[in-house]
């Protein structure tokens, strides 16, 4: 495959392997006990934060999943009613919940992300910490710009 000459080229291979790469990713096996929760894109964020950076309260999982604390709370209702979240009283603070992947779920939940996570891995490897940061950065530049109306 060749290398982007220009602005244009690098646009048009993108736009052929967006596609591609959301199709391949859809492929990946999903344990069947998360298949038959019926999750959505934003219940894999929030589960990939907990897998990840490990037990969080609500309002700190709003922050980073740039949405609203009601928003998370109601996932966390919801994933909780289905087994797959848990709520505890926070050691230092009783007001505050702290939130984590319950005990039976997680291998399970780890297995949907693996795949995902393996090949995020293996395709960041070879760039330095300021590669992946760029890439990081323009995907996340992306995004927003695909929330921007016309101009």
């Amino acid at each position: 495959m060749s290398s982007p000459g220009n602005t244009d080229d690098a646009i048009r291979e993108l736009l052929l392997l967006m596609p591609r790469m959301v199709g391949r990713a859809k492929r990946l096996p999903v344990p069947e006990r998360v298949r038959s929760l019926e999750l959505s894109p934003r219940h894999l964020s929030l589960l990939a934060l907990l897998l990840f950076d490990g037990p969080a309260a609500v309002n700190d999982l709003a922050l980073r999943l740039e949405v609203a604390p009601t928003t998370v709370s109601l996932m966390v209702a919801e994933l909780s009613r289905k087994g797959v979240l848990e709520r505890r009283e926070d050691e230092a603070d009783r007001r505050r919940r702290i939130v984590s992947v319950t005990g039976e779920m997680r291998p399970e939940i780890e297995d949907w992300l693996a795949g995902s996570a393996a090949a995020w891995r293996k395709a960041l490897a070879p760039l330095t910490n300021e590669e992946r940061r760029r890439f990081v950065d323009t995907l996340l530049a992306y995004e927003r710009a695909l929330e921007e109306p016309d101009s």
